[in-house]
């Protein structure tokens, strides 16, 4: 028996492809129409992934790259919720992030930003929700840095966030961004979003609740997969 195919995406509710403020979108989109493919068996099922897979403290991004000492930078937990359109928990599913460091730059052979490379942060990290949905990680704030789209662009402060479901064809990605960051409303990638509602949706507000004190700030963003109040994906849902 083959399996159903996922919902198809209503793809009325992405950006346009073709956002002329963001300029990699010009060269980047598409100048034909897209073709519809249907799933294969290989792309609705798998994978599976088990506490077997996690290291303990793959979720720590302050101790899972450290050689040396802590990295250097604003210590925060960020942590929240896999919910679906209904609110109910999502467990078991795997959350992965990946982020600049405190200085703004990646650790990526073609990231040229001047700020120095931190010996001891790898910017990876993830982890499984548990029986009510819930994650966290412990990490950096990233910084913001400039990139070319006009001449004085500034992304920022970022994590890039990944939920995978039941399938490869189920990952989703996106960005969240901390509460009061005045780069927000400027950023053109921010902005080639339509809605206001959805970009809020991005942005983790700060938790003092699960703050440790002369230790780490805390931000809380749930993640909720479908519905009127889904996040907004890179890659959207199917079927929301």
């Amino acid at each position: 028996m083959t399996p159903a195919d996922f919902y198809q995406r209503d793809r009325r509710l992405h950006p346009p492809a073709l956002t002329p403020d963001y300029k990699t979108s010009v060269a980047r989109s598409p100048r034909y129409s897209m073709i519809s493919l249907e799933n294969t068996v290989s792309e609705v099922t798998g994978p599976t992934f088990g506490h077997g897979d996690i290291d303990p403290i793959d979720n720590d991004l302050i101790s899972n790259y450290a050689h040396t000492g802590d990295p250097v930078g604003e210590r925060i937990i960020v942590h929240g919720r896999v919910l679906d359109e209904n609110a109910r928990p999502v467990p078991g599913t795997l959350v992965e992030i990946w982020q600049a460091n405190a200085g703004g730059r990646y650790r990526h052979k073609k990231d040229s930003y001047l700020a120095p490379i931190d010996p001891n942060f790898g910017g990876c990290g993830r982890t499984l929700t548990d029986q009510n949905g819930q994650y966290a990680f412990r990490t950096v704030k990233p910084g913001a840095y400039p990139w070319r789209n006009w001449v004085n662009n500034w992304r920022p402060a970022h994590i890039h966030v990944s939920v995978f479901g039941t399938a490869f064809a189920q990952r989703l990605i996106t960005q969240l961004y901390f509460e009061g960051d005045p780069l927000i409303p400027k950023c053109p990638i921010v902005q080639t979003i339509p809605d206001p509602e959805a970009i809020e949706q991005l942005i983790a507000k700060l938790d003092l609740n699960a703050t440790i004190p002369l230790d780490s700030i805390a931000y809380k963003f749930d993640i909720v997969l479908r519905g009127r109040r889904s996040t907004w994906f890179e890659n959207r849902p199917e079927g929301n």
